[in-house]
């Protein structure tokens, strides 16, 4: 069967070659004015999904961050939602959209909260992210509040600072509650800094905290009308969805040590399930996710589907919001440099990446020649032709996160792939560069009084 199927691949690869060519749709370069312009044609879903090949790829950032402005300025889009953790990035979202909040002074005694500051920091604290939260900030200065752009983080890791965050809300609508909080969220207070040994005490029956999380979690919503009506609506908002990721980071710490599949899909889940309530609380709005290929990339149509039963953000925007609603778009590249670790906590490094294997779908982007690219991949868009050659392919996709091993790339960094079923476009730049991490950096737009930009000075 094997050799069947790689015979089958040799076979059809001139054909398919050709067809790949001629569909490529060449870019200028990302700094040209007109670059975005060619993104037009995907606008109009509710839910675009922006895909990056790495965490730590210049080009992805910088393609997206463009692809975003374009979005948000011609095309309405007022949700920007990350691959990050909801506290962190609402201090992004009280800069950009100058909501009040809690600042510390500048030059001050009080510490600040500085987001993105845990493994990998290069992920968000880099300067092609920088450029784009400035751009939202200066844009949304000039325009009433109801129609600034947000900036939402999607992830589960802070489950720490969503604890705090919950409890400090409380504290200013609530008392009462806020004391109860405290004692229900104090099961997992000892936790919070090494959050997998609580998985691993509960494994071993010595720690439960579901129990009062929950209950935590069902109070809030039960006085849901009486706080977002007498309070801020936004803070309301961001108190539930800190409890929520209480919740469900208390699950995803003891799925850990049953099944990869198990926590994976946990946490793909609420992902989307905090998309779903940022649709629902801005209601007739419409929003960009930035996250891994893996994750928004529709899982059906790649071996973490079919072999290993996990799902994504894509594949639930699709089944849940509908085919219609949804957009997915995916970038890819042949080699260059990416910044990444070789082991969660290292230190980061920039690192060489392999040439792209010959049985992957970058190998095929990579000879057509064209150095930086869009295709077309939606059913009623794609060559007929073209897309019979593509389902007829087993081929690879590359997967780099904030972990590189390139001595056991094809194990560690590429799954099978369906690639015209994957995604609706594919955005390629067949060289590129590690992205440009920053420790310290400083706003390039005025500050109010007592605000802090939120990476620190």
């Amino acid at each position: 069967m094997r050799l069947a199927s790689i015979f089958r691949t040799t076979k059809r690869m001139p054909q398919l070659q050709e067809l790949f060519n001629s569909a490529v749709q060449p870019l200028p370069a990302i700094e040209d004015k007109g670059f975005a312009s060619h993104f037009d044609t995907f606008a109009g879903s509710r839910v675009i999904l922006l895909g990056d090949g790495s965490h730590g790829t210049s080009e992805f950032y910088s393609a997206r961050a463009e692809i975003t402005k374009r979005l948000i300025e011609r095309h309405g889009y007022t949700m920007v939602a990350v691959e990050a953790d909801w506290p962190d990035a609402e201090a992004i979202d009280r800069y950009v959209r100058l909501r009040p909040g809690p600042k510390a002074q500048i030059g001050g005694k009080a510490k600040q909260y500085e987001p993105f500051n845990r493994f990998p920091t290069w992920m968000w604290r880099n300067a092609e992210m920088q450029q784009l939260v400035e751009w939202m900030r200066d844009r949304n200065q000039a325009l009433p509040p109801e129609q600034r752009a947000g900036f939402y983080g999607l992830d589960l890791y802070s489950m720490g600072a969503s604890i705090r965050a919950v409890i400090e809300y409380l504290e200013k609508v609530d008392r009462p509650t806020a004391k109860q909080a405290r004692q229900r969220y104090g099961c997992l207070e000892p936790w919070v800094d090494e959050p997998t040994s609580y998985g691993l005490a509960s494994l071993r029956g010595m720690e439960d905290c579901e129990a009062p999380v929950i209950k935590m979690l069902g109070e809030l919503l039960e006085k849901r009308l009486e706080y977002a009506s007498s309070h801020d609506g936004d803070e309301y908002h961001s108190g539930e969805q800190n409890a929520h990721l209480v919740r469900d980071a208390e699950k995803y710490y003891k799925s850990m040590y049953y099944s990869s599949a198990s926590s994976w899909n946990l946490r793909d889940t609420h992902m989307f399930d905090t998309l779903e309530r940022l649709l629902k609380h801005n209601e007739g709005e419409k929003a960009i996710v930035w996250a891994h290929n893996s994750h928004v990339g529709d899982a059906r149509y790649t071996s973490m589907g079919y072999r290993r039963n996990e799902i994504n953000i894509g594949q639930l925007c699709r089944e849940r919001l509908g085919g219609d609603n949804v957009t997915i778009l995916g970038c890819g590249t042949h080699t260059g440099t990416v910044a990444a670790a070789h082991e969660w906590d290292d230190d980061m490094e920039v690192m060489s990446v392999r040439p792209s294997r010959d049985d992957s779908w970058e190998i095929v982007a990579h000879d057509t020649g064209v150095p930086s690219f869009v295709l077309e991949l939606r059913k009623d868009r794609i060559d007929p032709a073209l897309r019979a050659a593509m389902a007829a392919e087993q081929r690879l996709e590359r997967f780099i996160g904030v972990i590189y091993r390139p001595d056991t790339e094809r194990v560690s960094h590429y799954s099978q792939a369906f690639l015209h079923k994957q995604l609706d476009g594919y955005i390629w730049f067949d060289r590129t560069q590690a992205v440009k991490p920053l420790e310290v950096i400083q706003p390039e737009t005025p500050l109010g009084k007592g605000e802090t930009y939120p990476f620190g000075l």
